[in-house]
């Protein structure tokens, strides 16, 4: 499978940065040991304070495994950069509501049983980071 990666994975990036399909983002997210910057494209569902990504190779896969380590990331979607935290596995009974009610039935088929909820980070929450610094 990771040939398969490999393969799609510079077109995947391509379109997922142009945010001409809506459903594609680019998920940036550091390394757990190496702290190097990852940038992974990925399927997308906005939700109204985050997004839901699904995991169809399950919640082991490295950038998934990266942005809860760090407690969260940024989701290049749409032409911009949207920081965002809190991240979550939820099953798919939580995560159906994110979804077109025509996309359901096809999530189901597919058999994606993690999805990964992140909450964008307000300005209000970005102020309370900055204050916990200074």
């Amino acid at each position: 499978m990771l040939w398969l990666t490999h393969a799609t994975g510079p077109i995947a990036m391509r379109v997922a940065e142009t945010g001409v399909i809506p459903i594609w983002a680019v998920v940036r997210h550091r390394g757990r040991t190496s702290g190097k910057l990852y940038s992974t494209p990925l399927a997308i569902r906005p939700t109204p304070d985050g997004f839901v990504l699904p995991l169809p190779w399950g919640e082991g896969t490295d950038w998934c495994r990266n942005m809860r380590a760090a407690g969260g990331g940024i989701v290049h979607w749409g032409g911009a950069d949207i920081e965002v935290d809190s991240p979550k596995i939820i099953d798919t009974a939580e995560a159906l509501p994110s979804f077109q009610a025509y996309m359901r039935p096809i999530v189901k088929v597919v058999g994606i049983k993690r999805f990964l909820r992140v909450r964008r980070v307000t300005a209000h929450d970005a102020e309370s980071l900055i204050g916990k610094t200074a």
